[in-house]
């Protein structure tokens, strides 16, 4: 699932091609996060924000395309149930959040969260307790897919008789 989005509400540095960068792994990476690692993070911090919910947290339902070979005409593959949040710090900055399943509470956490990030001092938090060991254990559970499926990899190859 695509996290990310444009904010028309920040108004990010000239060329913000890499603030936007840095965001969209942010929200990849929390919307990945499970609500444990959420919650964790959120019970340490010493200082909550206040804040204000501006959308949800909701849950519905978002068509999931596809297409034959990655390259096909595009068709509806079914749907998927995704929760999203938006809210709003006490400081003015807002979050975002969009996740699949129901659990609202996530996507609330999520939202606040990346608002949380908005901030570069908060943010070396996050990073250090939530996002840096997240990707990691992302990073290594799809090595651990990758060593697994190429495990059952089988390569067939041509032999030529000469009895022909």
């Amino acid at each position: 699932m695509n996290t990310a989005f444009a904010d028309p509400g920040h108004a990010g540095p000239a060329g913000g091609g890499e603030e936007e960068a840095r965001r969209k792994r942010d929200l990849d990476l929390l919307a990945r996060a499970s609500r444990t690692e959420l919650e964790d993070l959120w019970n340490g911090l010493d200082d909550k924000p206040a804040h204000t919910r501006l959308r949800g947290p909701e849950t519905g339902l978002v068509m999931v395309r596809g297409r034959i070979g990655g390259g096909g005409a595009p068709f509806n593959l079914g749907e998927a149930t995704v929760s999203r949040a938006s809210v709003q710090l006490a400081d003015g900055a807002v979050g975002h959040a969009y996740r699949l399943g129901t659990d609202r509470r996530a996507a609330e956490l999520a939202a606040i969260i990346d608002a949380l990030a908005r901030d570069d001092g908060r943010r070396a938090v996050i990073a250090d307790r939530l996002l840096t060991p997240l990707a990691e254990r992302l990073a290594a559970e799809a090595a651990g897919r990758a060593e697994e499926t190429a495990a059952t990899k089988v390569d067939f190859f041509t032999m030529v008789r000469g009895e022909d």
